[in-house]
């Protein structure tokens, strides 16, 4: 029991102290919510934000679709893969405890408690894993480094706009505790929950934490094969658990568009060497950051020599090669699923944290280190610093915090180590040094990731206008309403509210993607993020009744149901122009395309340059208005822009910018008139009634329908079903054949894998239950043998058998 009780005390100090830290870096910086900063960089403020707010909406029961099928995203997509790669962590809900305009201080709460769950998962894994004899290491040292590795460079600068990551941080000394318990012969059916919980949460960096938890049990010493056995065992078991959620997950990324590419280069070792100082940032190098407290004691214990030879090169070789491991390209890609990642590639450094904070608790576990261990291990954060030197990126405030750091950890570690009385002394010039470094960190980084990278207000007056807007007009599923352009991030829809064609995710479908650009979309992210596309061709073929622009929710009924019927045809296939493509797609010829740019007077005129990057506008140079055009193949793709309406005969289209431009058909001159025939016309065959689902789509035809395609203005992604039958595809989009006469059609979506990880997550809990029945089993028949040896015992003692006697139990 005190063994527990100091596990807990260790636990909450450690996440307590790593709250802190955060929460004051956050407030030096100025940065959200304690200043006007914005910290919704990059994906946090364009993916994870959004998907949060979609999750509130689910929690609510205002969203538009279920756990499988997304309705307001991509005019359609599966969402099941997108639950499993960024919502899936026990904290998630926890947003639908917060006001929806309040969704990223709920976001930031998430975040901070995260880190200090996983510091306090850092110190009850040290307290389980201390080292016989009478010193065991004290519990205020396992807090300190505990949150050492919460508040890690990778932590605090890297996951803290990636709160999925941090999910792994506190996977790592879970997964470890797992090792413990394995090698110890303890908590055989606890360790694959765990492993199973693990996954769920964050199966990516999961992958990395069982790795970093594998070559922990093998530094430990893993006891031999068996031991070795039961823990893969147990692993496969955990993850077998998680299939329901991480088949869907895998087969989600295999239908995606491929977005980015990339080759591996190593960093420089001295920026290396500078990224283990507090207050520094480099996006493409690993953030080694633990406190200088955890650096020094794990320096220290090669020269320890109170802990055993073994366990000290053992742990100490371990440290180094991890690191190592993370510059050479084809260890660096085990690490990373083999594949390098498209930004921040050193996301296996929380692995590298730990394994130093475990390799500082070794040598504390023993004893705190003398005068020979404490000067070795200040000779190899001397070399460190010095190396530091030749790089870029340590600053004069860099080495002022890490002198200060090292001179307060071998102060404390003396201090304990000759007045054990004093211990609260060392503590307090541990627990400061490392929340002044880590505070400095955060508020360092803070300052330099909107400099670098793209940046997103967080909820605001703009948000709000748009989202009521865009509810006030909404009238889903009679018709779309699309929150519109410019977009405030890469899921307006998710955000704001609607039925887009916005989409940006790990997960954006190949179809959707290709089918858009065809059409005239745009892109960025290398065709994951795919933007809006303001058209009136394509608002009718998708549905869109109604789009936000200027501030104001304009409808048309010049848009068609859901659900049309199509007469049959020879296979049909995009051509270079969007603008056929889009008649291809609508069944009527709606654009000019003039050769020599000039669009009759009365026609609206639109402009394609996929790659250009600039400004275009209607007429002479220096008059009419201007959009922007942000192209830049493949990483950006302009999208097809509205110019407004011709008025003087011979205008043409002026680009001012760079970039290549089609060399015929960039200007298209659209026929209102014609369009509207052309809807009507569909209209007149198409679906009367559709009843939509969370999981697919039901439509009623009109009496007397004809044979032909009945065609669903949703992207034809894996996973729908048509009458039984794997949907047909109609020119990207979901189609099934009609019969003449036919009363109604049905579309079912299921994501592939749902069935095969369920199958899987049910076999493994069979085996799961099958063994803790053969355990519970194994228990009672224990206790009976226990208490038929106590009676033969208790025989022995007595000289005759114990009787059970008459109703008050005494003897006869």
């Amino acid at each position: 029991m005190r063994r527990d009780a100091s596990a807990f005390r260790a636990s909450v100090l450690a996440g307590l102290l790593t709250a802190l830290a955060v929460c004051a870096g956050d407030a030096v910086a100025r940065t959200f919510p304690f200043g006007p900063r914005t910290r919704a960089v990059n994906d946090l403020g364009n993916q994870f934000v959004p998907f949060h707010a979609h999750l509130w909406d689910l929690l609510h029961g205002r969203a538009d679709g279920g756990l499988l099928l997304n309705w307001q995203s991509g005019y359609g997509t599966a969402f099941l893969p997108d639950l499993g790669t960024y919502l899936s962590s026990p904290f998630a809900p926890l947003v639908g405890l917060f006001p929806r305009d309040e969704i990223d201080l709920a976001v930031y709460v998430i975040t901070v408690l995260k880190t200090a769950v996983a510091a306090g998962a850092m110190a009850v894994l040290l307290r389980a894993r201390r080292a016989p004899g009478p010193a065991c290491g004290p519990w205020w040292g396992a807090a300190m480094l505990g949150a050492s590795y919460g508040l890690c460079g990778w932590a605090v600068v890297e996951a803290s706009y990636n709160p999925m990551w941090l999910d792994g941080l506190i996977g790592f000394p879970l997964l470890c505790l797992v090792g413990e318990w394995v090698r110890t012969g303890r908590r055989p059916l606890l360790g694959p929950a765990v492993v199973a919980m693990v996954w769920v949460a964050n199966f990516y960096t999961a992958y990395m934490a069982t790795l970093g938890a594998a070559l922990v049990l093998l530094a430990r010493g893993a006891g031999g094969w068996r031991v070795l056995g039961r823990a893969a065992g147990t692993v496969l078991l955990g993850i077998g658990l998680a299939a329901p959620v991480l088949v869907p997950v895998f087969l989600g990324s295999r239908h995606a568009y491929p977005g980015w590419t990339r080759e591996f280069r190593a960093a420089g070792w001295a920026e290396v060497a500078a990224r283990t100082l507090p207050a520094t940032y480099g996006f493409f190098t690993p953030a080694l950051f633990v406190g200088t407290g955890a650096l020094l004691l794990a320096a220290a214990l090669p020269f320890h020599r109170k802990v055993p030879v073994r366990e000290r090169w053992a742990f100490s070789g371990l440290v180094a090669g991890v690191l190592l491991s993370s510059q050479w390209e084809p260890t660096h890609l085990v690490w990373h699923v083999f594949a390098t990642p498209n930004g921040s590639p050193y996301r296996q450094t929380f692995v590298f944290a730990g394994v130093v904070v475990i390799a500082a608790w070794t040598a504390v576990s023993y004893g705190w280190p003398g005068r020979r261990a404490l000067l070795g291990g200040t000779a190899v954060l001397g070399v460190v610093a010095v190396g530091a030197a030749f790089g870029g990126l340590a600053t004069v405030w860099s080495y002022a915090l890490f002198a200060g750091g090292l001179a307060a950890s071998v102060g404390a570690v003396a201090v304990v180590r000759r007045q054990p009385r004093r211990a609260v002394v060392g503590a307090g010039l541990l627990a400061g040094a490392l929340a002044v470094q880590a505070a400095a960190t955060t508020a360092y980084a803070d300052r330099e990731r909107p400099a670098r990278l793209d940046d997103y207000p967080a909820w605001g007056a703009e948000h709000a206008a748009r989202a009521a807007a865009v509810a006030g007009g909404d009238g889903w599923p009679r018709y779309r309403t699309d929150p519109g352009r410019p977009q405030l991030t890469g899921n307006d829809p998710l955000l704001v509210g609607g039925q887009g064609s916005a989409y940006y995710s790990s997960h954006t479908p190949a179809v959707l993607t290709r089918t858009l650009a065809a059409l005239g979309g745009g892109w960025t992210s290398n065709g994951r993020s795919v933007q809006s596309l303001d058209n009136p061709v394509t608002d009718a073929l998708f549905g869109v009744g109604a789009r936000w622009r200027d501030a104001a929710v304009p409808r048309t009924t010049d848009v068609l149901p859901l659900v049309t019927v199509r007469a049959r045809t020879g296979e049909l296939r995009y051509g270079e122009s969007p603008f056929r493509n889009q008649e291809l797609l609508l069944g009527s010829r709606v654009y000019d395309l003039p050769a020599d740019g000039a669009c009759p007077v009365g026609s609206d005129v639109f402009v394609w340059a996929p790659d250009f990057t600039g400004t275009a506008r209607l007429g002479t140079a220096g008059g009419g208005p201007s959009v922007e055009l942000r192209g830049g193949l493949p990483k950006r793709r302009a999208a097809m822009a509205p110019l407004g309406t011709q008025r003087t005969a011979g205008a043409r289209v002026v680009l001012e910018g760079r970039g290549t431009v089609p060399p015929s058909g960039s200007v298209g001159c659209l026929d209102r008139a014609r369009l509207a025939d052309a809807v009507a016309r569909l209209r007149a065959t198409a679906a009367v009634a559709v009843d939509v689902t969370p999981d697919g789509v039901r439509a009623q035809l009109p009496p007397g329908a004809r044979a032909g395609t009945a065609v669903l203005a949703a992207p034809r992604i894996a996973g729908w079903r048509c009458g039984g039958r794997p949907a047909d595809s109609y020119l990207g989009l979901v189609a099934v054949r009609v019969r003449a006469g036919q009363t109604s059609v049905s579309c079912a979506f299921r994501p592939p894998g749902l069935r095969a990880g369920a199958a899987g997550g049910s076999l493994a809990a069979a085996v799961w239950a099958g063994w803790a029945l053969v355990r519970l089993r194994e228990r009672v028949r224990l206790r009976r043998r226990g208490r038929v040896a106590s009676a033969a015992r208790h025989q022995d003692f007595t000289g005759a058998a114990p009787s059970r006697g008459p109703r008050g139990g005494g003897a006869a």
